[in-house]
């Protein structure tokens, strides 16, 4: 944790969930064939953003003065999970939500912590079809929902 790094990121993510909450009023409100609008998850997660940066720079005047800690940077993980969003963003209208999702996540899992595969597909499996389920069904809003091949 280093103090100064984290009051300028917190600032900085304070002026992003800003631009995400101005910049989603000029979305329009609906989409055709679903209830929810393209404006709702821009907006909360702006909102969610300034929320959790402001409670980041509250933080910050709590850290210890001594903790000092030089932090090697993991640089394989790090590539690996840009690869990874890069794979989900591209084929994320071509194999459907559920399963670029599930991919994601199933990557970023075991790029984090190896090993317990068994709870990573399922909760891969559930949080993906959970989520389109939740989205799709119950907001009637409207998602790419299995592959087009």
């Amino acid at each position: 944790m280093n103090r100064t790094f984290d009051r300028w990121a917190s600032i900085v993510f304070v002026l992003v969930g800003i631009f995400f909450i101005v910049a989603s009023k000029s979305l329009s409100t609906t989409a055709y064939g679903s209830g929810v609008g393209p404006d709702v998850f821009p907006f909360g997660l702006g909102i969610l953003l300034v929320l959790l940066s402001i409670r980041l720079f509250y933080e910050t005047f709590r850290y210890q003065a001594n903790e000092q800690e030089k932090v090697t940077l993991d640089w394989k993980r790090f590539l690996i999970v840009i690869v990874a969003v890069l794979f989900y963003a591209s084929s994320l209208e071509w194999l459907g939500y559920i399963l670029s999702t599930f991919i994601f996540l199933v990557i970023t899992f075991q790029t984090m912590e190896r090993g317990k595969w068994i709870s990573t597909i399922l909760v891969s499996g559930f949080f993906s079809g959970g989520v389109y389920y939740l989205y799709v069904n119950v907001l009637k809003g409207v998602l790419p929902s299995f592959p087009l091949f």
